[in-house]
This record gives C-alpha cells, structure tokens and sequence, in this order.
C-alpha cells in the first residue's frame, strides 16, 4: 500500500495591505522557501487557563441546543441576517443523540496500550512510525480518553467489521484524514487487511474487506472545494485558486452511494491562493498583487464547509450519515515550524491547562455553524450530519505528534518538525473509538425509529 508523501503546515504571516507595499519582496522570499512543505497553518498559541470551563464548553453546548442558539452565518455581502429561523418556522429537530458527551472528559492513564506496534501494521507512512524512528519516550502511547459521565470503548475490530458489513464509509480531506483512515486500517489488522480494488495512482484510493463487504475510501480534498494549482516554472510556493461556491467533483461525484462520509478539513487554508465566486476573483490570501481584496483564512474556511454541506445536500441519491470531523490543532511551541518550532512535551495537558484560540478557536466555531446549518437543510430530505468533535481531545494531546521521528536524524531532508500529524501507533486511534461508539449510536437510533 503506497502513499503519497507529507503534508505539513506552514508559517501564518501577517496580513500585508497595500500600504505595506515594501514587504511585498519579502513575501514573494518566503513563497519560495515554503516550497519544501505542502500544507500552511498558522502556530498555534497556548495560554494558561484557570477556570473549570472554557469557550469550548460553551460551544459544544451550543451544538447540542436550537439553531437559533448559535451567530448567524454571514451572507455574501459581509451582513448578518437576524436569525437563522424565519419568524414562526419550526427549529430543525437536534441531530445529536441525546446520551453522554463522548468529546468532553480527559486522558486518563492506560497500560494496555498501545493494542498494534510498527511492526505488526504495514500501512503505517514513514513520517508518521515515531517507533521506527527512535522515539524514546513511549508514554504518549500509554492513555486513553475518559468522558464525563461515562466509559468510551476500546475499538473492537470484529465489533466495527460486523456494524459495517455491508456498508461503505469515506473520508473525504486532506493528509489528516487519511492519517485517520490508516489508524483505522491497524487497528482491524488484528482481524484482516483489506485488498485494494481501485486503479488510480492518486491520493483518492478505494479497498475493500470482501469477507464482509465493506468497502473504505480516501477521497482527497484538501479544500473541499473546486481548487487548481495555480503553478508556472517560478511559482514555488504553489499557490491554488479557489472556487469557493462550486463543488469538488472529484468527491462528490462519488460519493452518493456511500453509508457514511467523515468529511474534514483545516491547515490547507492557510496556503497562498486566489479566491473565485461567481466566476470572478472576490479576494486573495497571502498574495503580492495589491488590486485584489486580501482577506483572512476564515473567508476560505466558512465558504468551503458551506459549498461541501451544500454539495451532500443537493445529491438526490445521497441517503448516509455525514460526521463532521473537527479539525485536530497543531502544536507547535517555542518558534514556528520554520524558526526553531517543535512539540516535544511527554504528557497531555489537563483540561484546564490549555485554552484553544486565535484562529483555532474561529474555525472550531465556523465549523459549528455550518454543521447546524447542514443539519438543518438535511432534516427535509432526512439526512443526517453529525458532530465528531476531535478537536477539544487532541487539543490536549502535544505528545502525540511525530515531531523529528519521522525520519533518521542523520538523513537529509527537507522538511520541518512535524507538530501536524499523528504517530501510528498513537493518539489518533482514539478517533476510532470515537467513531465506533458513533456508529453504533447510529444503528441504535435505527432499531427504535
């Protein structure tokens, strides 16, 4: 099983206007010396939090009340409509079930982790086996998350193949979401491996376990929306034009006869890009032209979910379960990715020791709004969009990255700390639990209906 290689974020830079024309050159520099890394992102900043909740309390309760409970969604002209409910119209019924909230708790230790090793998982990517590669410490292996109020499962594999049999599931994203899909992959490769039935040499990439007829997917779409690298024999950066209200076709042209989609997306925004709608160009993101609007990585962001949900929305044989996967923060400390930056902490943060921000903590809530607003022009044709909430977890979780462990140190390679990605085995199997227990919420919701 080949894939292609590392995804890694970028240094955030300052937004440049006009009036600082001067700087232009130096942008353009360092266009060229981000050529070596694939994904942008901003570094993420920790702050000291003392009180027992925080902002990401209040937002997940906010998910789980009325669609009038949450900001309105900006309209193409920069206004605010003042509510997301007609006067008199009925709220959308809540999509989530009602039963203990798996996403708020804490890491708890746990000694029988990890439950697969590098050596007995073959899908494992080289920037991704910390153990291959000399990690020394291996207590980021040793814990598990603990909900509030209850127990989440260790991942069964027969459990999840029998729940599956049958059925198909994508995950439709970035370099992130197939690190997610290959944990998934070790983890049932203690029961079997899959065979590989599709042809193409791409990122997107199909298999199936015939025993029991369940096929899985990566379906690559960094910016869930219609995107072309806009590169010349001088462009290093790579820079992409963004069609922000028009589909991906190469997702969702495929994607009507799948059971469930996990659908993500996150550090991909923070790359240089030229921004289309309605055919013409409405801004540009860390551009050098200054006759083009420039604009912040949350105009991309909130367009794009919009433009994605309203894809699944519009398919008329679409009849599965969409999770909206949250995106998983970096967590680089001390410096940037490109002056020094690392993540080299042994231990998750408690709860109250770390408060998501900044751009971070708007696009956790972008992503809300827009899943409420799925939710609500899915119940119509009764779809189903679902919160998997990975963010508050892995917000805790600064061990768990392959940081310089994804190579030998006496290897010359071209690439920065890896403070994005997640070690195999590591952390991100938990988002595998999280996604049992959801699946498994889903067939009990069937069996009563």
């Amino acid at each position: 099983m080949k894939f292609q290689t590392l995804d890694l974020p970028l240094r955030k830079k300052r937004h440049e206007t006009r009036k600082q024309a001067p700087k232009i050159a130096s942008l353009i520099v360092l266009a060229i010396l981000l050529s070596v890394i694939s994904v942008y992102s901003p570094p993420l900043r920790f702050r000291k939090f003392s009180e027992a909740s925080s902002p990401l309390d209040s937002l997940k309760e906010s998910i789980n009340t009325s669609l009038q409970s949450l900001p309105c969604r900006p309209e193409d002209d920069g206004s605010q409509p003042c509510s997301n409910t007609e006067e008199g119209e009925p709220e959308a019924r809540p999509e989530i079930v009602e039963k203990c909230d798996l996403f708020a708790g804490e890491w708890v230790p746990n000694p029988d982790a990890p439950y697969y090793t590098n050596t007995t998982c073959y899908v494992i990517q080289e920037h991704q086996n910390c153990l291959k590669y000399g990690r020394p410490d291996l207590d980021f292996l040793k814990w598990r998350w603990k909900p509030d109020g209850c127990e989440l499962p260790t991942f069964d594999p027969h459990q999840f193949l029998e729940l599956v049999r049958g059925k198909s599931i994508a995950f439709v994203g970035d370099s992130v979401s197939r690190n997610h899909m290959q944990s998934l992959f070790c983890l049932l490769s203690k029961v079997l491996y899959p065979e590989e039935i599709s042809s193409t040499t791409d990122e997107s990439r199909q298999w199936k376990y015939k025993e029991y007829n369940f096929k899985i997917s990566i379906l690559w779409a960094p910016y869930l929306v219609r995107s072309a690298e806009t590169t010349s024999p001088n462009d290093k950066a790579r820079s992409f034009g963004l069609y922000l209200d028009e589909f991906d076709e190469n997702w969702t042209t495929k994607i009507e006869g799948y059971d469930y989609v996990v659908i993500s997306g996150g550090h991909w925004f923070f790359r240089p890009a030229m921004l289309y709608e309605n055919g013409r160009i409405v801004g540009c993101l860390y551009c050098p032209q200054e006759n083009v609007t420039h604009v912040t990585p949350l105009f991309s962001y909130q367009r794009a979910f919009r433009t994605a949900f309203r894809a699944l929305n519009s398919l008329g044989n679409f009849k599965g379960v969409t999770f909206l996967r949250t995106f998983a923060p970096q967590h680089f400390e001390n410096g940037t990715w490109d002056s020094g930056g690392n993540c080299v902490r042994k231990r998750p943060y408690k709860r109250n020791e770390i408060l998501l921000a900044d751009n971070n903590l708007e696009m956790y809530k972008i992503q809300l709004q827009e899943l409420k607003i799925a939710q609500k022009e899915g119940s119509k044709r009764g779809l189903k969009f679902r919160l998997f909430d990975a963010t508050k977890p892995m917000l805790l979780r600064p061990d768990g990255h392959p940081s310089i462990y994804g190579h030998w140190p006496s290897q010359t390679v071209e690439m920065p700390n890896d403070c994005v990605h997640w070690c195999l085995p590591g952390p991100i199997d938990t988002w595998n639990d999280f996604f049992l227990e959801l699946l498994k919420r889903e067939e009990s919701e069937k069996s009563v209906a």
